[in-house]
C-alpha cells in the first residue's frame, strides 16, 4: 500500500497520525483504525478522471436502454463535480431533462427519511431503540410481545418479522395509510429481529411513530428538519407537490417496445416516508455531502453523528454470502450498507417504480464521494449500471465488470408477469361454469375487505377495496376465472385465477401468506 491514501496496519496506534496527503478526499492529519484501512488506493485525478466519462457512459446507457429521461450528480470533497441532464422529461412534450428537473425518489426515501429521523432524534422524545407503540398506541401486530418490543430501528432495519412487502397490495386497492398499517396485524410474523424481510410499510409505521412524537406529520417533519435547512427547496414527501413543478419527470413503461407516459402515474403517498419523496439531483447532491460530512452542513452539525452512525451501520444481513468468498450484504437503518472490492465501505440505495422510476445513488464516505442517478422509466438497472462504473473507475481506475449485462439480467425478474396461467391460453376442452348468478354475493375477507362479485348479462365482475377497483371475470376452466391485476406491483402479463369453490373466493394474486380466501356468508 504505496499511496497516502491508506496506513499500514502498525500505523494506527491511538496516537500514531499520518502526515502524507490524500489523493481521494479523506482528511490528512487523522488517526486510521485498521478497519478504515482500503485495500487499493486511489490516486490523485482517478476521480477527476472518471467523471469525465460519466457523458459519454450516461449517454450510451440512455441510448442502449432506450429510457426517456436521466439527470446525475457528483459531490466530492463537499463540492459539486458534476451535474447533468439526459434524453426528456415526457416522451410527448420532449421536454430536455436538467440537474434541477425532479423526478420520484421511491426508495431513496427510505434513506433520505432516516435523516429525518436521526435529527428528530436529537431534539429528545425517540431513539432508535424507542418502541413504536410507545409512540403510536394504535400499532399492532399479530404477536402481542412484538407489538410492544418493535422499535423504530426494527422497522428501519426491516427485521421485525414482517413479511415481505406486507401491506404493498392494499396500497394498490386504495387503501390509505392508516388503514394499511391497521390491517399489518393481520399477517404472520417470521422470527423477530432474526429476518429480513423488506416493508414499505414497517418503515412507514416507524416514520408516522417519529413525527408524532414531533407532534406533526411526516411530510412537514421532513421539510422542517432536512429539505428546508439543506436548501433543497424542489424536494418535498407529497405527490400533489411534485405533481404541481414545471420541471417534473413523468414515470414512463415500456409497452410493445415503446415507452409511454404511465396512465395512472404512481401516487405513493400512503407510503411517503418508504417511497414518496421527489427530488432533482441538484437537491440530492446537497443531502448526500451532509451525510458524507458526517451530520454537517453549512458549517453546522444538521444531523448529530452519533445518531446518524446507526443508520449508516449493518444492523441487518439484508444478502447473506452464498459462498465462502462471497461478501454480505448489510441494511442499516434506510441505507444499504456493503464492503467494495478495494475494501471502501459503500453506502447506497435504489428505488423502484414500476410505473416510471428507477433511481440510485451510491457513497464512498473514505472516498467523500457520491453519485445519485435518477431516471422517469420502470425499473431495468440503468441507475445502478451508471453508479458501478463510475465506482469503478474511482476505485480501480477502470470498469472492472459488463455491469450493464450483469444488472440488466438481475433486473429482468422485477419485471416478470405472476400467476400460474400467465402466458397460458385457456384449455380447449375447458369445463363449462356454473349459471352466472351463482357466483354473484359479497365474499368477506378481513385483511382485503369485501370482495363484490356482480352477474350482468353474460359476465362476471369483481370489485375490491375502497375505491371498488372493478376486473372483469373471463371464464377459464369449470369454476375458475381469470383477471388482470393492476396497480404498481401487478407486472404487465400478469393474470390471477379466482376459483370459486364450496362458498370460498380464492383471488390468487392477493393470496400471499394464505390472505386471499374470501368467505360467503
Amino acid at each position: 500500500m504505496a499511496a497516502a491514501a491508506v496506513l499500514t496496519v502498525s500505523g494506527c496506534s491511538g496516537d500514531q497520525r499520518s502526515d502524507s496527503s490524500s489523493g481521494d478526499g479523506r482528511p490528512t492529519g487523522s488517526a486510521s483504525m485498521p478497519n478504515q484501512i482500503a485495500g487499493v488506493p486511489i490516486p490523485d485525478g482517478q476521480i477527476g478522471d472518471a467523471v469525465a466519462q460519466l457523458d459519454q457512459l450516461a449517454d450510451g446507457l440512455l441510448a442502449s436502454s432506450g429510457i426517456p429521461g436521466m439527470a446525475v450528480a457528483v459531490i466530492h470533497g463537499g463540492k459539486m463535480m458534476y451535474s447533468k441532464g439526459f434524453g426528456v422529461r415526457d416522451v410527448v412534450t420532449k421536454e430536455k431533462v436538467d440537474s434541477d428537473t425532479v423526478f420520484q425518489l421511491a426508495s431513496i426515501s427510505k434513506s433520505v427519511g432516516a435523516t429525518v429521523v436521526a435529527r428528530r432524534i436529537a431534539a429528545g422524545g425517540v431513539a432508535w431503540d424507542t418502541p413504536v407503540r410507545r409512540l403510536l398506541p394504535s400499532f399492532v401486530l399479530a404477536d402481542p410481545y412484538v407489538t410492544d418490543h418493535v422499535t423504530i430501528g426494527d422497522l428501519y432495519s426491516h427485521r421485525s418479522g414482517l413479511p415481505d412487502h406486507a401491506g404493498d397490495l392494499l396500497e394498490d386497492l386504495g387503501y390509505d395509510r392508516q388503514q394499511v398499517l391497521d390491517r399489518l396485524r393481520l399477517l404472520p410474523l417470521g422470527p423477530f429481529r432474526d429476518s429480513y424481510e423488506y416493508t414499505n410499510f414497517g418503515v412507514t409505521a416507524a416514520a408516522t411513530a417519529v413525527a408524532a412524537a414531533a407532534g406533526t406529520d411526516w411530510e412537514t417533519l421532513s421539510q422542517q428538519t432536512i429539505y428546508g435547512p439543506l436548501g433543497m427547496d424542489s424536494t418535498s414527501s407529497r405527490y400533489t407537490d411534485f405533481a404541481s413543478r414545471a420541471n417534473r419527470a413523468d414515470g414512463h413503461v415500456l409497452i410493445d417496445g415503446r415507452y409511454e407516459v404511465a396512465n395512472p402515474q404512481r401516487q405513493p403517498d400512503a407510503q411517503s416516508p418508504a417511497g414518496g419523496v421527489s427530488s432533482s439531483v441538484a437537491d440530492m447532491a446537497k443531502w448526500m455531502a451532509m451525510v458524507l460530512a458526517n451530520g454537517s452542513a453549512n458549517g453546522h452539525v444538521l444531523v448529530p453523528p452519533n445518531e446518524l452512525l446507526p443508520a449508516i451501520s449493518p444492523q441487518a444481513v439484508s444478502v447473506p454470502p452464498k459462498a465462502p468468498d462471497a461478501r454480505a450484504g448489510f441494511y442499516g437503518f434506510g441505507f444499504n450498507v456493503s464492503d467494495s472490492a478495494a475494501g471502501r465501505v459503500v453506502l447506497g440505495h435504489s428505488g423502484a417504480f414500476s410505473l416510471g422510476a428507477g433511481t440510485a445513488f451510491t457513497l464512498i464516505p473514505s472516498a467523500d464521494l457520491g453519485i445519485v442517478t435518477l431516471t422517469n422509466a420502470g425499473p431495468i438497472g440503468v441507475p445502478e449500471t451508471l453508479n458501478a462504473e463510475f465506482a469503478d473507475l474511482v476505485q480501480f481506475g477502470k470498469i472492472q465488470q459488463d455491469w450493464r449485462a450483469r444488472y440488466r439480467e438481475a433486473f429482468k425478474p422485477l419485471a416478470a408477469p405472476t400467476g400460474a396461467l400467465a402466458g397460458k391460453q385457456p384449455p380447449a376442452d375447458a369445463a363449462p361454469a356454473q349459471p352466472l348468478p351463482s357466483y354473484a354475493s359479497t365474499y368477506e375477507n378481513a385483511y382485503y375487505g369485501p370482495a363484490t362479485v356482480t352477474a350482468t348479462d353474460n359476465s362476471l365482475t369483481l370489485a375490491l377495496g375502497p375505491r371498488n377497483t372493478t376486473f372483469p371475470l373471463k371464464h377459464w376452466d369449470g369454476n375458475t376465472f381469470v383477471f388482470t391485476p393492476t396497480g404498481e406491483n401487478a407486472n404487465q402479463g400478469t393474470i390471477s385465477q379466482a376459483i370459486f369453490d364450496s362458498g370460498r373466493l380464492t383471488l390468487e394474486y392477493y393470496d400471499n401468506e394464505h390472505l386471499g380466501v374470501f368467505t360467503r356468508p
